[in-house]
């Protein structure tokens, strides 16, 4: 009976040090009210944005215009975490951020001002999902927990981010025609793919709750 104790008691020792070692400290950490983080204000607007847009039901021209929109959001808030962020990974991941999809947005801007639109099935389809990849994001974003730590949020929140361009470059492979967009597409999801793993990463190791 002595020795069935004396092992239950050394079973409980040993799970209530593995729950406190792979358990960080929370105290003093509060949610920052979302209405308040300056990333959720700059991902609000640009959902407004994309909703008072006048889709074609063209799967490419809508794609182009959509994700050039969603890519001003992206630089928004990477401009944010520039000016107030403290780690070094996350705002070199921003700049990178900044400077890729500025330029990929000229790229847009370049095809949008020579394409003509014609709009087909296919494409009302595109736009359709498109717009629930959208609220996805925008559901997935409401329900983080921020801290009010510029690093630690932008990085939670672009993942969501990415995780959106990334499902509608896919929706572009799938009912897209232009070659240069699909190109485009592709290039999206292999950028958003290996910086959402690096955003992952690094809150892994860095997120204070």
């Amino acid at each position: 009976m002595k020795n069935k104790l004396a092992g239950r008691m050394a079973l409980v020792a040993s799970l209530a040090w593995t729950i406190t070692a792979c358990t960080k400290s929370n105290d003093g950490i509060k949610p920052q009210a979302h209405d308040a983080n300056v990333y959720q204000q700059i991902m609000h607007t640009n959902m407004t944005q994309m909703n008072a847009m006048k889709m074609t039901g063209d799967a490419d021209h809508d794609f182009a215009m959509m994700m050039s929109m969603h890519h001003q959001g992206a630089i928004d808030m990477a401009n944010q975490e520039l000016k107030n962020g403290t780690d070094q990974t996350i705002k070199t991941m921003a700049q990178t951020i900044v400077t890729s999809q500025t330029k990929e947005k000229a790229q847009f801007a370049q095809f949008l001002s020579s394409h003509q639109a014609a709009a087909s099935t296919i494409g009302q389809s595109f736009d359709m999902i498109a717009m629930q990849v959208m609220d996805k994001m925008m559901k997935a974003q409401d329900t983080r927990f921020l801290t009010g730590t510029s690093d630690v949020d932008f990085s939670s929140l672009m993942i969501d981010h990415h995780q959106s361009a990334l499902e509608m470059a896919q929706h572009e492979l799938t009912y897209g025609k232009v070659d240069s967009m699909r190109q485009m597409a592709q290039m999206i999801i292999d950028e958003q793919k290996t910086e959402i793993s690096q955003f992952q990463d690094w809150l892994i190791k860095n997120k204070p709750y």
